[in-house]
């Protein structure tokens, strides 16, 4: 389909179903003032929006705009990375549901199931995982392991046709909406700790399954801790070969460093214009310190959006997710470290108490919910490492 009858296909199904966004250009005291980062809320508000998001997937994706390069056997349109890049560019103007609950779904696990699934899990998944039926999260970090993958304990045990798992993960995003997971499990444990592992799709409904949410320290609680007690999961929800889960893993992980390619997942975009309003409002826009940090964190931005035009350019021309991807996750979080820094000695203590000043005490939330990002999706030493040693071949890390 060429893109002209695209666009017109997709602008009629906008237009039928979601209003135009008002133009919502940032101004001191106009409108919402949260600046980004990791929002706080309710269980039930998020449940609330879950049940939103799905409604609006559904509906998207049986116009044929909710997998829109996928294959057409499960459901997907067939088309190119352009029509998807020129749909989502289009859906940006209009008042559309948060569809952040769908990330790791379809950002991570999905991509998992096609690769190593069997036809039985692509068949009775990947579908219904793009029109929004279900939700899957990743079940990797544990106690013990967080960084270091491959020192998962959760172990699987085979039992005939089944596999019973026992074990606890942690830091689950969105555990607790979610209907399945990807589950990496240690199968071997005598042999070398990467070639021991198994991962399997797992019911987070299933008897066993404990979920108990984490609360953070900006008053939110997206996290969760996942308990495996006795857990039968059936062979034929196993993904690629027993013992070669690290695989299965890396196809997982990979997708995960792509997703932070090229876009503005973390918020810095708006992170940075509020704190050019705030710096403006609050009369520091003369002092020579404030305008060179501002300058610094506006490069490292800007930095970012150049290198996410290179990766487009890769993506196009059907290069794979790889260890460059790292990158990204590494300059962001970086990025937002230096914003918060900076607005702390902006804002100062006026962001430590809610007076109902527009532009001051929404800082907090960003700022308490900043650290979170050095640790989350692979802690940024781990991101060096990869950098260092997968792309510029430097020697690897030395061990004790």
């Amino acid at each position: 389909m060429d893109e002209v009858t695209f666009l017109d296909e997709a602008r009629r199904f906008l237009d039928q179903h979601a209003t135009v966004r008002v133009d919502d250009s940032l101004a001191w005291g106009n409108g919402d003032d949260r600046v980004g980062g990791r929002r706080a809320r309710s269980s039930e508000a998020v449940l609330e929006e879950v049940a939103t998001a799905k409604r609006w997937k559904a509906l998207e994706f049986d116009a044929g705009f909710g997998w829109i390069t996928g294959p057409v056997e499960y459901g997907g349109r067939g088309l190119s990375a352009g029509h998807d890049r020129l749909y989502k560019e289009l859906r940006s103007g209009y008042d559309v549901p948060d569809l952040a609950s769908f990330t790791i779904s379809l950002g991570m696990v999905c991509p998992t199931l096609i690769a190593h699934g069997t036809d039985e899990v692509r068949d009775r998944y990947v579908r219904r995982l793009h029109r929004g039926e279900l939700i899957a999260c990743q079940l990797f970090s544990e106690p013990g392991a967080g960084s270091d993958l491959a020192s998962v304990a959760t172990r699987a045990v085979r039992d005939g046709d089944e596999w019973v798992v026992d074990g606890q993960k942690v830091w689950t995003s969105g555990a607790h909406y979610t209907d399945i997971g990807e589950v990496l499990c240690r199968t071997d444990p005598d042999a070398p700790k990467h070639k021991g592992l198994t991962a399997f799709v797992v019911d987070m409904k299933a008897p066993g399954v404990t979920i108990r949410p984490l609360k953070m320290m900006n008053g939110g609680a997206e996290f969760n801790e996942v308990f495996l007690d006795g857990v039968r999961i059936h062979d034929s929800h196993r993904l690629g070969a027993v013992d070669d889960g690290w695989r299965t893993a890396l196809t997982t992980l990979m997708s995960e460093r792509s997703l932070g390619a090229g876009r503005d997942v973390f918020g810095v975009e708006r992170a940075i214009e509020m704190l050019r309003l705030a710096i403006v409002h609050l009369g520091l826009a003369d002092d020579p310190i404030v305008r060179q940090r501002f300058a610094e964190v506006y490069i490292m931005a800007k930095t970012i959006g150049y290198n996410g035009l290179r990766a487009d350019e890769r993506r196009r021309a059907g290069v794979p997710p790889g260890p460059l991807e790292s990158i990204f996750k590494l300059a962001n979080t970086n990025t937002l470290t230096a914003i918060a820094s900076l607005a702390s000695h902006v804002v100062g203590v006026a962001m430590t108490a809610d007076s109902g000043a527009w532009g001051t005490f929404s800082w907090s939330e960003f700022v308490s919910s900043t650290p979170g990002t050095r640790i989350a999706a692979g802690t940024d030493e781990i991101m060096r490492n990869i950098l260092g040693e997968r792309v510029l071949g430097l020697p690897k890390e030395p061990v004790g």
